[in-house]
């Protein structure tokens, strides 16, 4: 996997953006390779609220979450991403689902013709306080540079997302807007038992990916 060693302010990135969401066929150009992880980022001068223009869709199969959830993210920076079918295709996702989320971070930088994307893990359940930092990190430094984020998700009947039935699920759902005032995320979701369009608290979307992963 392509490592992104570009040491930068992150609000050098992002100047310019503003809260309103763009276009997928307009969006602005972004970088194709994000800060380190141990990059200097200023939270504070980001915008507080944002929400990424992404076309929601409901999966085809009761097992494409994972190729509808790559679609969706790709739909914020690409007018006619592939379809679900061929998503599933260069994942792979068979009966059972899409086995690994690194699976989606390659199919997504594919796709973008990028390296931005990297797998990472959330293997502690609960996770650790720093895992927890990353993810939040990771959400502010993706959506404010057009970039939605794939988790995969395990939601057991006592933690569910709304809609959700009353037994474990295992998922994949696009995170695709934040809101710092009040630490949430926007939730682009193709299940047909789930609200499709939602928000959630940070803590609980840091409760629902261990021991699983995330692409960001």
């Amino acid at each position: 996997m392509l490592r992104r060693r570009l040491l930068a302010v992150l609000t050098a990135v992002v100047a310019g953006i503003s809260t309103t969401p763009v276009l997928a066929h307009a969006a602005p150009a972004a970088p194709t390779a994000r800060p380190a992880e141990t990059a200097e980022v200023d939270i504070s001068k980001l915008p507080a609220v944002v929400e990424l223009n992404v076309r929601h869709e409901w999966q085809q199969t009761g097992y494409w979450c994972g190729p509808a959830a790559t679609r969706m993210a790709l739909s914020a920076r690409m007018a006619n991403p592939p379809t679900q079918a061929a998503l599933a295709q260069q994942l792979p996702t068979h009966t059972g689902g899409t086995d690994h989320i690194g699976q989606v971070t390659r199919v997504l930088n594919n796709n973008l013709g990028t390296g931005w994307y990297e797998t990472k893990e959330m293997p502690n359940d609960p996770p650790t306080a720093a895992q927890r930092d990353l993810l939040w990190r990771d959400i502010v430094l993706d959506i404010n540079n057009n970039y939605p984020i794939v988790a995969n998700i395990v939601a057991p009947a006592n933690n569910h997302p709304p809609g959700y039935p009353n037994y474990t699920i295992y998922h994949y759902f696009t995170v695709t807007g934040y809101n710092s005032d009040n630490m949430t995320v926007k939730i682009a979701d193709s299940a047909g038992f789930s609200q499709g369009v939602y928000w959630l608290t940070f803590n609980q979307l840091a409760t629902l990916i261990p021991p699983k992963g995330y692409s960001a």
